[in-house]
C-alpha cells in the first residue's frame, strides 16, 4: 500500500464471462479468452485490484491504496464468473467484487427471470473464499428508481437478508441494477445498512461522487484490448470520448424515467 490516494480510480463493470452466452446477455458479456487477456494486461501494467469495500473505506478514512488501484466488478451472478473468471483471478491473486441479484441465483430463492445460466450458492461461497467480495444487486433486478417505496424496501432488504443468511456475513456494498438510482433509492440503500454503492456512468470513480454514486466503466463483448487499456490508464476525457454514444442514450433514458415517476405521483401511485 502507498499513502492516501484520492485521484480517480477505474472501476471495471463485467457481466457474463462465457464462450456462447444467451442472446439477452451477449452484448454485455466477454469471452473467457478476452477476460484472461485483460487480466494479464492489468498485471503487466502494475495494477492492483481492490474490492469495493476496500476502496470506499480508504476514501472514507483517508487510508492507503496501491499505487495503481483498479476494481474488477461483476453484476448479476452469471455462472461463468465461477467457471471462467475465478481461475484467472486466482492465478493473478486479484481481488474482485460480485454483485448478485438473489432472486436470479440457482437455489431456494430463484424467482425466475434470469437471462442465462446463473451461479448457485455453493459457487458464490467458493468465490467469496477466493477473495471476491459479495455485494447486493437487489432481489429481482428491477429498475429501482421506478419502484414504490414498499417494493424498493423489499428489493433492498430481501437481497441483504438472503446474502447474510447464505454467507454468514452482512454485505456492505451494493450496485444498482441497470445503474439506475435516485436520491430516494440511494437513501434506501444507505438506510438498509449498505456502506457504499456503485452506479454505471461510464466514467472514472472519484471520491467527490460520494460513497453511494461511484461510477464505473462498462467492459463488453466489443471491447478490444487497446480500448480496455484506455479504460484503465486513460484520462477522464479519453473515457468520455469512448462512451459518448452511451452518454446520449443515458440522458434520454433519464428523461423518460423521470417522466414516468412524475406521472405515477400525479396519478396517486
Amino acid at each position: 500500500m502507498t499513502a492516501a490516494r484520492t485521484g480517480p480510480v477505474p472501476i471495471l463493470m463485467y457481466h457474463s464471462v462465457a464462450h456462447s452466452p444467451a442472446k439477452a446477455a451477449f452484448g454485455l458479456s466477454v469471452s473467457p479468452d478476452a477476460f484472461a487477456d485483460q487480466m494479464e494486461l492489468l498485471a503487466e501494467l502494475g495494477c492492483t485490484p481492490v474490492t469495493t469495500a476496500q476502496l470506499a473505506h480508504a476514501w472514507r478514512t483517508a487510508g492507503a491504496l496501491p499505487r495503481r488501484p483498479v476494481l474488477i466488478t461483476f453484476d448479476d451472478g452469471y455462472e461463468g464468473v465461477h467457471r471462467h473468471a475465478l481461475p484467472v483471478l486466482t492465478k493473478h491473486g486479484f481481488a474482485s467484487t460480485l454483485f448478485v441479484s438473489t432472486g436470479w441465483l440457482r437455489g431456494a430463492y430463484d424467482d425466475g427471470g434470469a437471462l442465462d445460466t446463473m451461479l448457485d450458492w455453493d459457487q458464490v461461497r467458493e468465490l467469496a473464499r477466493g477473495g471476491c467480495e459479495i455485494g447486493g444487486h437487489s432481489h429481482s433486478h428491477p429498475q429501482m428508481d421506478q419502484l414504490t417505496d414498499e417494493r424498493l424496501w423489499f428489493e433492498t432488504l430481501r437481497c441483504k437478508e438472503i446474502l447474510t443468511d447464505e454467507l454468514g456475513r452482512r454485505p456492505v456494498s451494493f450496485a444498482y441494477p441497470y445503474g439506475y438510482s435516485s436520491r430516494r433509492v440511494r437513501r434506501t440503500v444507505r438506510s438498509a445498512g449498505f456502506a457504499q454503492a456503485l452506479a454505471v456512468g461510464n466514467a472514472l470513480a472519484e471520491r467527490r461522487q460520494g460513497p453511494y454514486a461511484l461510477e464505473r466503466v462498462t467492459v463488453r463483448r466489443t471491447t478490444g484490448l487497446d480500448e480496455f487499456e484506455r479504460l484503465v490508464v486513460g484520462t477522464g476525457r479519453d473515457i468520455a470520448r469512448t462512451f459518448a454514444g452511451d452518454r446520449v442514450l443515458t440522458k434520454g433514458y433519464a428523461v423518460v424515467r423521470g417522466a414516468k415517476r412524475a406521472g405515477r405521483r400525479l396519478g396517486g401511485d
